[in-house]
């Protein structure tokens, strides 16, 4: 519990919508380079850029009546709403200026990320996981990796991915190369969120089982490795952690839903969800409804 870093201040979050039925994370990949040496960011394929932007978004949402899975793709075209500044607390008035998702995080971190998550979907956010590129690496390694079926053969150079298409057992190194690949695919951002569901719901069967479970000896190592590098709201609790996780396996057991959001064309390289779509998607969620919707 103690190795949590609960950094990020939801309370400092503006105009929230109201809560709904079941909870809602945002689960953040972020490419923080934090606590790496030069050696791990060469091995790891990260580079050195300063600060930290966002490589994967997903809203998890746990219900009663099964869970869902929606990737955001950073890509996404988003108002950037009236905030508060995290550090500052001023206030900056909403200009009705549009972005990238990913540009929300890069300009004032979690919490306007959060904030523009809400204010786009209407959805509250009840808690933030966010984990870097090391953390990552470190739990994959720590199950002694993790099978996937790769559906094409993958070579990208940003990533360092280079893969031969059917089942493997990837590393550490591997599984971080998998998930950002994005050069190598026909869909770039869209393809790459299905690649990213699909590693983590194979890493959350992997993790999620009464074997590692029930096993003090597997369990601590496996939630202390990536736990130094798992940024969280200040009101995280390991029991959230926990249910956060045991989720994920039943998404990707079939009990609940893994999709994207759904988009419904795109401006100037940014793709614009659908918004009918959306709003009946986030009526079922808030309803804690079974979802009718589906994204590419």
């Amino acid at each position: 519990d103690s190795k949590l870093n609960r950094e990020v201040d939801l309370s400092k979050v503006i105009d929230r919508p109201e809560a709904g039925e079941g909870t809602n994370y945002l689960i953040v990949g972020s490419d923080s380079r934090a606590g790496m040496s030069a050696e791990e960011k060469k091995k790891l394929h990260t580079g050195s850029a300063e600060g930290k932007r966002t490589d994967s978004m997903m809203i998890l949402h746990v219900g009663g009546n099964g869970d869902t899975l929606v990737s955001l793709p950073r890509d996404s075209n988003v108002t950037i709403p009236s905030y508060k500044g995290s550090d500052s607390g001023k206030l900056y008035e909403g200009t009705g200026r549009q972005t990238k998702l990913n540009a929300a995080y890069a300009e004032d971190g979690p919490e306007l990320l959060v904030r523009t998550v809400e204010a786009n979907t209407g959805l509250h956010i009840d808690h933030y996981v966010e984990i870097g590129f090391a953390g990552f690496a470190n739990i994959v390694d720590s199950v002694g990796g993790v099978e996937i079926d790769i559906p094409q053969d993958i070579k990208d150079s940003k990533s360092g991915a280079d893969f031969k298409k059917g089942k493997q057992t990837l590393n550490g190194q591997d599984a971080l190369a998998f998930v950002r690949t994005r050069y190598a695919l026909a869909g770039s951002d869209l393809d790459r969120t299905k690649n990213q569901q699909k590693f983590l719901s194979a890493l959350a069967n992997q993790v999620a089982t009464p074997g590692t479970i029930l096993n003090p000896f597997k369990l601590y190592p496996t939630m202390g490795a990536g736990l130094d590098s798992l940024t969280v709201d200040k009101d995280m609790s390991l029991w959230d952690l926990a249910s956060m996780f045991w989720a994920m396996k039943g998404v990707s057991g079939g009990d609940g839903t893994s999709m994207n959001m759904p988009i419904s064309g795109s401006t100037g390289g940014n793709l614009v969800w659908d918004k009918a779509k959306v709003k009946t998607l986030v009526d079922e969620l808030n309803n804690d409804q079974k979802v009718t919707v589906a994204g590419d």
